[in-house]
């Protein structure tokens, strides 16, 4: 376990830190509040495309709003990036997806938890989980299993992952965990979102009212898929902001 943080003019200090899970070293990026207080933690599943600048600057934007932000890095195995050799975007997805399965990509979340209680910026026992994309599935799987968070929010995670993208070759719906959800969740998604078909997020918003802690869900008209990303083509202002303000007053009423 390593810390080396440096400070930034937002007021936190962030960088790259090293934890165990299991046999393996992971790593993960790191954002502190630089103010000598406790605070919640927020621990951060990426999307198919690693842990990106972008990542790392909504991990530290999560830390001056006063939490204790983790990204895990869920592709550490693979040097911190995902699959390079591919033909296609869908076939770099498809591998993507793959090497972040739920069964490897859990139990790493959940080392991330463990290392950020460890921090002596930490109040360990306020955790939230953050997805997007391949990571607003992963919360959702680790949610279902842990009961060390008290708020999920996933940002455009697919519901039902198609079959290329499945370690089973068959399709994997996200739609049942909801029941077996342990914290309630917060979900967002764009409403003109091109990579994930709008029934399934008609089927995912249909069996809301099954989720056991509670579930709520907010579609943003106009926006692609990756909207929140001002470094994606498809990046929508307005939606962002909203998005943001909602993720945040989600964390701090149900993180204190």
């Amino acid at each position: 376990m390593s810390v080396n943080l440096t400070a930034h003019p937002d007021g936190t200090r962030a960088g790259w830190v090293h934890f165990r899970s299991g046999d393996d070293l992971i790593r993960g990026y790191l954002a502190v509040p630089d103010d000598g207080g406790i605070h919640p933690i927020v621990i951060t599943a990426h999307e198919n495309l690693g842990v990106t600048p972008h990542r790392q600057e909504v991990t530290r934007r999560l830390a001056a709003e006063g939490f204790v932000s983790l990204t895990v890095d869920l592709f550490s195995r693979l040097g911190g990036m995902p699959p390079q050799s591919y033909a296609t975007q869908d076939e770099r997805r498809s591998l993507a997806f793959l090497a972040a399965r739920d069964d490897q990509a859990v139990p790493d979340l959940q080392a991330g938890l463990r290392f950020a209680r460890s921090l002596p910026a930490a109040d360990r026992d306020r955790a939230g989980a953050l997805g997007f994309c391949l990571g607003g599935g992963t919360v959702l799987a680790w949610g279902a299993v842990t009961d060390d968070l008290d708020v999920i929010v996933s940002l455009y995670g697919i519901p039902i992952l198609p079959a290329e993208y499945s370690p089973t070759g068959d399709p994997l719906s996200r739609i049942p965990l909801l029941e077996r959800l342990r914290a309630p969740v917060q979900f967002h998604f764009g409403g003109d979102d091109q990579a994930i078909p709008a029934e399934q997020i008609d089927a995912l918003e249909q069996a809301l009212p099954t989720a056991a802690k509670g579930a709520e869900l907010h579609r943003y008209a106009g926006a692609g898929h990756a909207y929140h990303d001002d470094t994606h083509p498809n990046y929508a202002p307005q939606a962002a902001d909203l998005t943001w303000a909602r993720i945040v007053q989600c964390l701090r009423e149900s993180l204190g």
